[in-house]
């Protein structure tokens, strides 16, 4: 057994004040004041201690998942990619990478988003060394109803997690794609509903969002940046009891703003190699008409609705075309742009934890409670006063084990 002690814990809710957490094969036995006896201890004076961190929007590989841990996340969840059940047994076995969980491919049209991100002459291939596993993935391009439906029942015997919707139409990204039509998208909800599965949607726009919460999906992987909130789609999605992971770092680098000023953070730049930092530094830049201070008013309206949000940043790869992200890193730039649209460190850091945990059926993590995964993240300071704190990294913990120093 191992003890953190004289640390003050946020234990994914609530800052509960200075605890003892004990934590021994793989998740926390006890959580008290009570003195420790009979077991090695970590002083954590002056720190706090806070739940792993949770990207609820990623696309990633086994080095990306190491990144993100060196960071204190310690789950990803891929919303389009190959780490779904029948491939990450080793992934999720390795106490040297975040965990992951994966929808595996979107519902798409032939030649719908995210085609129109990749440069003409872009040949996407495995990371050096990277060997495949398992069988290629399914990739669920519908342009009918029947075909959406037909899909859900083989991505889930396939082990996706969820269920994402692309519902796109290229607009903000300055190339028009083929956009599923409503019936499509609603006949591919209902299925999955069905199957009692998970559905979220990728959509940028106020018009996609609608679509999508009408159709009756359970969450938007994004934040429409086409324009300011009203108060009609604000309303809509209170009364459907959608959930939206805003990816304010996102629609900035739409925007043309970099991560520059956190890749110049040394508590940053200590972790990335020259192709993050390259990346981190430069941007997407596809809508330079958007204003970041309608995002944030959108935020900010959507978090007084009652409306949950989750952290997460849609980081890729680590090419400058995809840039303004950095696996791990830009969680922390989320959660500073959080309060600064008007959420409390408290309520930003709980969008990070036990909200993410809860809306995505975590029920193992995002918490700091007896018989909870031993996933932690230990940081010098007190983020839930003063949020950027969460860089001051001292410690993280995946399942119990102590990651190394970079």
């Amino acid at each position: 057994m191992t003890t953190i002690v004289g640390a003050q814990v946020f234990d994914g809710s609530d800052l509960i004040g200075i605890r003892n957490v004990t934590i021994a094969e793989g998740r926390i036995v006890r959580v008290s004041t009570d003195p420790v006896d009979d077991t090695d201890t970590i002083d954590g004076t002056g720190a706090t201690l806070l739940p792993g961190l949770i990207d609820a929007h990623v696309h990633t590989n086994r080095e990306s998942l190491a990144l993100a841990l060196q960071f204190g996340v310690t789950t990803e969840l891929e919303m389009q990619g190959t780490n779904t059940q029948e491939n990450r047994g080793a992934i999720s076995d390795d106490d040297t990478v975040a965990d992951v969980r994966s929808a595996g491919f979107g519902i798409t049209p032939p030649g719908g988003h995210p085609s129109e991100l990749f440069p003409d002459d872009f040949r996407p291939g495995p990371p050096p060394g990277a060997r495949p596993t398992g069988p290629p993935p399914l990739m669920p391009f519908s342009t009918t109803p029947a075909q959406a439906a037909a899909f859900i029942p083989q991505l889930i015997e396939r082990g996706s997690d969820y269920i994402k919707f692309m519902v796109d139409d290229g607009t903000v990204e300055g190339h028009p794609v083929p956009m599923l039509d409503q019936a499509t998208l609603n006949a591919g909800v209902a299925e999955a509903k069905r199957h009692g599965i998970l559905t979220v949607a990728h959509a940028l726009t106020l018009d996609a969002t609608r679509m999508a919460i009408e159709a009756g999906i359970d969450g938007l992987v994004h934040l429409f940046m086409d324009g300011p909130h009203n108060d009609e789609i604000v309303v809509l999605a209170k009364e459907a009891g959608v959930f939206f992971v805003p990816c304010v770092v996102l629609d900035a680098s739409m925007m043309g703003i970099t991560g520059g000023e956190l890749a110049d953070d040394p508590r940053v730049a200590a972790k990335l190699d020259a192709d993050w930092d390259a990346t981190l530094r430069s941007s997407f830049n596809h809508y330079p008409q958007g204003r970041i201070d309608d995002v944030l008013g959108s935020v900010k309206a959507m978090h007084d609705a009652g409306i949950d949000l989750l952290v997460g940043t849609d980081v890729s790869m680590a090419l400058p075309f995809m840039g303004g992200l950095a696996h791990g890193a830009s969680v922390h730039h989320e959660l500073q742009y959080l309060v600064r649209a008007g959420l409390s460190p408290v309520e930003a850091l709980r969008a990070a934890t036990s909200t993410t945990a809860r809306r995505f059926g975590l029920t193992d993590r995002g918490r700091i409670a007896e018989g909870a995964r031993a996933d932690l993240l230990l940081v010098d300071g007190d983020p839930t006063t003063t949020i950027s704190d969460t860089l001051n990294i001292r410690g993280v913990w995946r399942r119990g084990q102590r990651l190394a120093a970079a």
